[in-house]
């Protein structure tokens, strides 16, 4: 069999209902390369594999869960990629979807991943930690809403699909879970350039504290820092109110 490894955020999927549920959340959004990160002990796995007319890889750091997974299913003894998702070239020569109960752990760092590799990926659906997935999906003018939404929102529109009981898994995690749905953006974002873009909203909620006109002096000349929006927080404004900065910035 396999054993439970706390040093990489093991919590393996049980519950059918809910690995039905992500599965087909699946098929809203057409999709020829399927990427999946973490596969664990297989619980998506089982039902990835059987996805007609599918190219189909999988991601898994742990050795011990590859050599299971390639004995347990045949059809994966060259679709394993056996290394850590943030240190893996691009899967594949055409876009591709992303799926996965992702390691919480790293769960964040695999978001800013995916987003290097945004021209190449449409569709993202994954299990996260609760607290992240709502960061992840949440709006403006609430207390969640952050660099990870005003990053992550440039390029995706996110959907908060359902909560996951601790329950379901197995060991069970101490905190609830959720799964979103990413889905890029049919019309860019208007920014100055990237780079501005994200040093802006870096920037604004490095210190959220405090007005946009303090935590901005910076990046502003103090003739445009005069205007009116510089009085609100950085949690106040949309990620179009950000773009639009982008243009205004020395």
């Amino acid at each position: 069999m396999y054993t439970l490894k706390k040093s990489l955020g093991q919590h393996f999927l049980k519950d059918e209902q809910v690995i039905e549920k992500i599965i087909a959340s699946l098929h809203d959004h057409p999709f020829k390369n399927l990427l999946e990160v973490g596969p664990g002990a297989g619980a998506l796995t089982k039902h990835l594999i059987k996805l007609s007319d599918i190219n189909f890889k999988a991601v898994e750091l742990d050795d011990e869960k590859v050599s299971y997974l390639k004995k347990q299913y045949a059809v994966l003894s060259d679709k394993i990629i056996a290394a850590s998702f943030l240190d893996i070239a691009i899967p594949f020569d055409e876009t591709f979807t992303v799926i996965g109960n992702f390691p919480y752990n790293i769960s964040t760092q695999i978001l800013f991943k995916i987003l290097e590799w945004k021209e190449a990926v449409p569709v993202v659906i994954g299990m996260f930690q609760k607290e992240v997935a709502e960061r992840a999906a949440s709006k403006p003018g609430t207390k969640v809403y952050g660099v990870l939404s005003a990053l992550v929102q440039a390029y995706y529109d996110v959907e908060y699909l359902f909560d996951v009981d601790p329950h379901c898994f197995n060991p069970p995690p101490k905190v609830m879970s959720g799964v979103i749905r990413l889905t890029r953006r049919t019309t860019p974002l208007n920014v100055k350039s990237e780079r501005a873009y994200w040093v802006l909203v870096k920037t604004a909620f490095n210190q959220r504290r405090k007005t946009l006109r303090n935590a901005l002096k910076g990046q502003f000349s103090p003739e445009e820092l005069q205007d009116e929006i510089f009085n609100k927080r950085a949690e106040t404004l949309s990620i179009e109110d950000y773009a639009a900065l982008t243009f205004r910035m020395k």
